[in-house]
């Protein structure tokens, strides 16, 4: 019996945090999103640990280093909209570099915000990890409908 397992793409979402404040990006040109604010993020690329993707992202998205050592996982998301996925979050308020908007053919902005003063135009689901770590909560689902009983 053959049988394909089922798979779905996992991203790496990256909190950069100083203070209160957290870095947002304004999504451009890319075909989803666009227009609203996320955070540095991207699919981990087959044979990529999450913490080395975080670091590539953060990287190629906003030009700097970070430390292994420095990030810490901040949350999972099982998540649902065209399709399903898993998102990591993790955290950090410790880089080198200047942050910088490296990928301006996808991103329009980078800007700092008070975490308690998020924009309305958040992506939804980026909101609640960024709500979801300010509160401790590690684990979440969204995007499906949620059952009013747990046998």
């Amino acid at each position: 019996m053959n049988k394909d397992r089922f798979t779905m793409p996992v991203a790496v979402h990256l909190f950069l945090v100083r203070g209160t404040d957290i870095l947002l990006l304004r999504r451009y040109n890319t075909g989803y999103e666009d227009g609203n604010y996320s955070v540095p993020a991207g699919h981990l690329d087959g044979g990529e640990e999450v913490v080395a993707g975080a670091i590539r992202e953060a990287k190629e998205e906003c030009g700097i280093e970070i430390e292994p050592s420095d990030l810490q996982v901040a949350g999972v998301m099982h998540r649902r909209s065209l399709d399903e996925r898993i998102d990591f979050f993790l955290v950090t308020s410790c880089w080198s570099g200047e942050i910088s908007n490296c990928e301006p053919e996808k991103c329009d902005e980078l800007r700092w915000v008070d975490m308690d003063q998020l924009p309305t135009n958040v992506i939804p689901y980026v909101r609640q990890g960024i709500n979801n770590y300010r509160s401790g909560q590690w684990f979440d689902s969204f995007g499906w409908v949620k059952s009013s009983s747990i046998v």
